[in-house]
């Protein structure tokens, strides 16, 4: 495509360059002869095309549609004879005898005005011009291909991103939940050390009073027997 490309932009590049020069050499014309003249050009350009058609539909022995192209360029010829009757009638004759050109925006031929019916389907049903009508063609059928390429590459690339992106969402909402269970896990942890922590706490304070406990009992029952010796000392005293 851009090997075609760089081809086709050379011969546009003639093609201006020939417009630019018969535009610095041709006698210059009002603008409403120009245009009978361009509508001139426009019937020989149709007239050539379809002459350079049913030459090509007799070869292939297709002689019936090739007699059909042949009554329409009949027909254009007619509209063709107005148009330079127009063209005549608006310019002295001196200057309607010269031979006004134009260039083929195809090929970048140059084309005359007064080109013959000959000469027109030459051109048009020449390699020169279909050569460069099928590099346009296809040119413009690679450059369809190549869009369609770009557009699938582009909606792959997108595809692509949005499951990323996804695929990132599902990843951050997994991590924060486990971030969550782990959290959880560890408030569990710290509660289950913290109530161990205060049992261990608690164990000590029950065993002191425990230790107390046994020690009063000690000394009561201590207290106790002292005081039933004494009572039996003085009751043997008093006996």
């Amino acid at each position: 495509m851009d090997h075609l490309e760089s081809f086709i932009a050379e011969c546009d590049r003639r093609t201006e360059l020939a417009k630019k020069r018969l535009a610095e050499t041709q006698e210059e014309i009002s603008a409403e002869v120009s245009a009978k003249a361009e509508k001139v050009h426009e019937l020989n350009e149709e007239i050539g095309k379809l002459l350079a058609k049913a030459e090509q539909l007799g070869a292939e022995g297709n002689v019936d549609e090739s007699q059909k192209i042949l009554m329409e360029v009949e027909k254009v010829r007619a509209k063709k004879k107005e148009a330079e009757e127009e063209y005549r009638n608006s310019m002295p004759a001196s200057s309607f005898q010269q031979q006004k050109l134009r260039v083929c925006e195809v090929c970048s031929a140059y084309l005359g005005l007064h080109d013959n019916d000959r000469r027109l389907a030459d051109h048009f049903g020449g390699k020169l011009h279909l050569g460069f009508i099928q590099i346009r063609e296809k040119l413009d059928q690679l450059r369809k291909t190549v869009a369609e390429k770009q557009e699938k590459r582009n909606q792959d690339r997108l595809r692509r991103r949005e499951e990323r992106e996804r695929e990132e969402r599902l990843s951050r909402r997994s991590g924060s939940r486990t971030r969550d269970r782990r959290r959880s896990r560890s408030r569990d942890r710290r509660r289950r050390r913290s109530r161990s922590t205060s049992r261990e706490r608690r164990k000590p304070s029950r065993s002191r009073s425990r230790d107390r406990h046994r020690r009063h009992r000690s000394r009561s029952r201590s207290h106790s027997r002292g005081h039933r010796r004494t009572s039996r000392d003085r009751s043997a005293k008093y006996k």
